[in-house]
Parts: structure tokens; C-alpha cells; sequence
């Protein structure tokens, strides 16, 4: 039965999306999200390459940024929603250095589950917290004495968040690190986003679970922004 859902729900977001490609379907839309993300990098991209095996952070001002296996340089280096991966990692490094922290970036390879990727960036992370990033768009900000399941803040509906909110995220895991007690991000709700992304969302964690690599330990990655 596995098997038969996985590829139902293929072809079901295959046709899906080569109807957005074709201009014979609109994507559903998120709150401001698909033009301001073309308006944002419409000639950006980065380039990103591993320098070794992430240790253990010493400098209390590091915020991680955990990425998932997938993230920025396989699938369609896009949200669930169309907003660029590039686009996303800028926001949340802007939003940390407003702040005064330093990002450091790292990719987390033995797990595709966004609570377990944050919780290893929070462990290795100089300062305890890390924001944790999967390739849909499913973001965490967690912290390295919790438990994976727990978090400080949580954003399950990717199809949802815009490039505001990433640079929100960014601010407040730089506040927490910092031993502050901002207010939670503001995130919108929007009661229609699981069913109309729920199979495209299903595909994409497929897909990045695919990139899995349990033998790996996470690298430190070094972004260039072109």
C-alpha cells in the first residue's frame, strides 16, 4: 500500500505542476509570497559547497542554520510555495545579523525531519540555537537542551510563511540566543493550505528523504550569493 500512495501521489503533483508550467493551472497562492519572491531574486542564485565536518560551535554570538539534505541545491531550489531558496537563506541571515549574531550554515544529512535537523544544529551551534530549514519550507527554531520533538517556535505551514516571516525567524532565534524572550513570530492561518498542498507537501519530503544519508555526519557549508 506504501508503494501505491507514493506513486499516486507522484503523478498527482506531476500533473499538478506541469500545469502551473504550462500556464493551464495557478498555483495556490500564499499571502504575498509568489510575487514578491520572483521580485526578490529574479537573477540571484548561490552557490553552495561543504568544507568539512561541522563541530561543535565555541562562539556564543553563532546562530546555525541547519539545512535539510535537499535545501538550496537539489529538487527546484524552491518552497513548496515558489519562493527561491536563495531568497529564504538571505532572509534568515539578514534577520540574524540584525541582531548582531553571526549565521553559520550547515547541512544536516542523517535525518530529513525538521525537529531532529534543528535539534543537531542547536547541538553543534555555538550558542545553543538553531533555525532549521527543510526544502518545502517547514521551519524550527530550536535550542540545544530540548528534546527533539520540542522547539522554542514552530512553522508547520510552509505554504504560509513569506519572506517577512524568514527574516522574522532569523530576529528571533538571534533574540533567543542572545538570552532574550522575544514574542513569538507572527504566523498567518490559513485553514485551506494542508488540503491544497497536502500531496505536493507529501512528494517533497519524499523526495528530500531520498537525499538521506545516515552515514554522514553534517558538514559546514559555505554560501556564495551570485
Amino acid at each position: 500500500m506504501a508503494q501505491i500512495s507514493e506513486a499516486v501521489v507522484r503523478e498527482v503533483v506531476k500533473e499538478i505542476l506541469a500545469q502551473v508550467a504550462n500556464g493551464n493551472g495557478a498555483a495556490p497562492a500564499a499571502p504575498a509570497v509568489s510575487s514578491v519572491a520572483s521580485d526578490y531574486a529574479v537573477a540571484a542564485d548561490m552557490t553552495m559547497r561543504e568544507v568539512g565536518e561541522a563541530r561543535q560551535g565555541t562562539s556564543s554570538d553563532e546562530v546555525v542554520i541547519a539545512l535539510a539534505p535537499a535545501f538550496g541545491d537539489k529538487l527546484k531550489k524552491r518552497t513548496i510555495t515558489g519562493i527561491p531558496h536563495t531568497a529564504v537563506l538571505r532572509e534568515l541571515m539578514a534577520g540574524i545579523e540584525e541582531e548582531g549574531m553571526k549565521p553559520r550554515i550547515i547541512r544536516v544529512w542523517h535525518t530529513s525531519d525538521v525537529a531532529f535537523v534543528g535539534k543537531r544544529g542547536a547541538e553543534l551551534s555555538g550558542s545553543g540555537i538553531a533555525v532549521a530549514i527543510q526544502s518545502r519550507g517547514t521551519t524550527v527554531i530550536h535550542q540545544r537542551d530540548l528534546q527533539p520533538l520540542q522547539n522554542i517556535e514552530l512553522f508547520p505551514q510552509a505554504p504560509v510563511i513569506t519572506l517577512e516571516t524568514y527574516r522574522n525567524i532569523g530576529r528571533n532565534a538571534a533574540r533567543y540566543a542572545k538570552g532574550d524572550s522575544p514574542p513569538p513570530v507572527e504566523q498567518y492561518s490559513d485553514q485551506m493550505a494542508r488540503p491544497k498542498y497536502q500531496a505536493i507537501a507529501a512528494v517533497y519530503h519524499i523526495r528530500e528523504t531520498e537525499f538521506v544519508d545516515k552515514k554522514k555526519k553534517p558538514m559546514d557549508v559555505q554560501v556564495q550569493f551570485n
